[in-house]
């Protein structure tokens, strides 16, 4: 439960006319399906309808078509500014009036002891060359050509196959594929596999005999015995890549005409990366710092609604990958209660922070100008390549933006307290 000093209810009344042309709208829609011996659908009089169904059944419709204006007049009259959207209970209605309970809960009293002087620094970042080399190690994998040969599959050789599954001589679901290109000591099959590839011709067909491990995620398939028709239709060799002429027109970086210049990009590549990770967890530990140095009674309710945008982003997330909750619930055999908590303690901090940073804005008088949001606006709809009135409906509009540079502001204010 919320603190009491940061929960209130108040009680508005929708009575009269407010409320019976409210019923007239419940009405006007109930109709439209309604079903009633001897009338048409929405042809049923007010008074024989009610007599069926009873005026009750319209007071949910008429209520909703009120709520809004309710709350309003709610905070209108008590100048209450909520931090979370409020819950709503029907305290008493009949045909005659209506009256809402709001829950509202406001902004808890933050204290923040001390932000300045924990002397928080952030990482020193290094490129080491063995980074530098790995990722030449890739460039040339990724840019790696092929050719077809003669003889038999060889490890490191790309064996194209048909290949089928039987377990208890009856074929298994997902144990088929025509013309893959498994690339022999990759290991991306299950034990024994490939390695009884090796030594097949071009077009020889031949039983494997594997065995699947017993933590594998199929539960009819655990450490059972199967057979796959294999059948081999191509081999390909790796053709070994240089870094020459042909190679950087292939790799198409601005500028980069040798293996010098590309080591160059690559250093400053991953430099900027490191740089970026670097920057964020110095601002992570600088906030968890100056949170120990504060009181606040955070409402229950604000972490919840915390949460549920973290559901929300983390729901998005999975759609791209093809994926939604309920999938991802069967997959991890967990449910929203399970995600909710792991959750939590995240989204506290979430929390804490912002409510920290937001006093400290008004302890330092932090202000930012209208051209600097316009500026901001320009500068990102620029990035997202969007049109500005676009840009701001996704971002929440321009006081959001303000709220950002505000909290930037702070941020980069507590470095300098901090070094």
């Amino acid at each position: 439960m919320a603190n009491k000093k940061n929960t209130h209810e108040v009680v508005i009344k929708i009575e009269g006319k407010e409320w019976t042309d409210a019923l007239d709208v419940a009405f006007k829609e109930k109709v439209k399906t309604a079903e009633v011996a001897g009338f048409r659908k929405g042809k049923v009089p007010r008074d024989i309808y009610e007599k069926k169904f009873g005026k009750e059944s319209l007071y949910l419709r008429a209520s909703d078509e009120v709520v809004n204006t309710a709350y309003q007049k709610a905070l209108d009259e008590s100048k209450l500014v909520p931090v979370v959207q409020p819950s709503v209970d029907i305290k008493d209605v009949d045909d005659k009036k209506i009256e809402f309970t709001f829950k509202i809960i406001t902004k808890p009293e933050v204290t923040v002891k001390k932000y300045k002087g924990l002397k928080v620094k952030p990482e020193k970042v290094e490129v080491k060359k063995e980074e530098i080399e790995h990722e030449l190690g890739h460039i040339l994998e990724r840019y790696t050509e092929t050719k077809s040969k003669e003889g038999k599959v060889e490890k490191g050789n790309i064996a194209v196959i048909d290949f089928e599954g039987f377990k208890d001589g009856k074929a298994f679901d997902g144990g088929k594929s025509e013309n893959y290109e498994l690339e022999i000591g990759s290991n991306t099959f299950i034990p024994g596999f490939e390695e009884q590839i090796i030594g097949m011709k071009l077009n020889e067909e031949k039983d494997i005999n594997v065995t699947f491990p017993k933590d594998y995620h199929a539960e009819d398939l655990k450490g059972k015995d199967v057979i796959f028709k294999v059948k081999v239709n191509d081999i390909k060799e790796k053709l070994e890549r240089k870094f020459d002429k042909e190679l950087f027109e292939d790799l198409g970086i601005e500028g980069v005409d040798s293996k010098e210049k590309l080591e160059k990009h690559i250093e400053e590549e991953i430099k900027e990366a490191k740089e970026m990770e670097a920057e964020n967890v110095y601002v992570e530990k600088l906030l968890e710092a100056v949170s120990k140095n504060v009181e606040v009674d955070i409402p229950e309710e604000m972490v919840e609604e915390e949460i549920d945008r973290m559901l929300n982003r983390y729901e998005e997330q999975l759609k791209m990958q093809g994926i939604n909750l309920e999938m991802y619930y069967a997959f991890t055999k967990t449910q929203e209660k399970d995600l909710r908590a792991q959750m939590e303690k995240e989204a506290y901090s979430h929390v804490l922070y912002r409510l920290m940073l937001e006093e400290i804005l008004g302890l330092e008088k932090v202000e930012v100008k209208d051209d600097e949001v316009e500026k901001e606006v320009d500068e990102m709809a620029k990035k997202y390549q969007m049109k500005k009135n676009d840009f701001l409906n996704a971002f929440g509009g321009k006081d959001m933006v303000k709220y950002d540079l505000e909290i930037r502001k702070v941020i980069e204010l507590l470095k300098e307290y901090n070094k």
